[in-house]
């Protein structure tokens, strides 16, 4: 990753920080943005934008961070709920992934890496919401993958389970909910930003390639396997 140009949005907590710690860490040149600004520029990636300040002429790897958590029954949701939803997890990545197209462009070896969830190829209660805008994210990480591979930029997704992250820091609020879940994933433990963060550096480095199109699970086996 030495002197690469990685922008991450959403770097600035997280699995974001982690994966702009481990890029600064291998060399890269990383440009973080978040809506606060902290650690980078800022960038509210639900307003109205066609261009983004202060990206690199070439991009050769671009992350997209930005998520929600929003967990209850469904005939609870809001309409709006499923918009917000919506619109930080798809239109925000759709707005940014046009922003940078230019940049990734002239790059000779781009890489993009989108987020999705395990609630999307695993029937979760309560993730109506998520779990339609995540599901959305991979359709378009798949169709991406296949109008920009002529390109040559690869475009895949990681699909984690419950990591902590501030994001999540309700559903592992006290030692009880830590421990149901651990229960949950067969590995016995919930996701750490530095598991998240170690296979997006996967992706976005020369090691993968020949992957594009595909959706990683990175989920303790929660997606695959069920525990004893």
């Amino acid at each position: 990753m030495k002197n690469k140009n990685i922008v991450v949005i959403g770097g600035n907590s997280g699995i974001g920080a982690s994966v702009v710690e481990k890029l600064r860490i291998l060399g890269a040149n990383t440009f973080s943005y978040s809506k606060s600004g902290e650690a980078g520029e800022v960038l509210d990636v639900t307003e109205n934008f066609s261009q983004i300040e202060g990206l690199p002429e070439a991009i050769d790897g671009l992350v997209y961070c930005p998520g929600t958590i929003n967990l209850k029954p469904f005939h609870r949701f809001t309409i709006e709920d499923f918009q917000q939803d919506y619109e930080i997890n798809l239109l925000g990545a759709v707005k940014v992934l046009q922003a940078s197209l230019k940049g990734l462009k002239k790059s000779t070896s781009a890489s993009v890496v989108l987020y999705s969830t395990v609630a999307v190829g695993v029937g979760l209660g309560f993730h109506a919401s998520i779990s339609s805008a995540k599901g959305a994210v991979e359709g378009l990480t798949r169709s991406l993958a296949a109008e920009w591979a002529p390109s040559k930029i690869r475009v895949n997704a990681v699909a984690p389970s419950l990591t902590d992250t501030p994001l999540a820091s309700q559903l592992l609020g006290n030692e009880d909910k830590k421990e149901a879940s651990n229960k949950r994933h067969p590995l016995g433990r919930y996701g750490k930003p530095e598991d998240i963060a170690a296979a997006t550096i996967y992706l976005l480095s020369e090691e993968s390639g020949w992957m594009t199109g595909q959706v990683l699970h990175l989920d303790g086996g929660m997606s695959s396997i069920k525990g004893m």
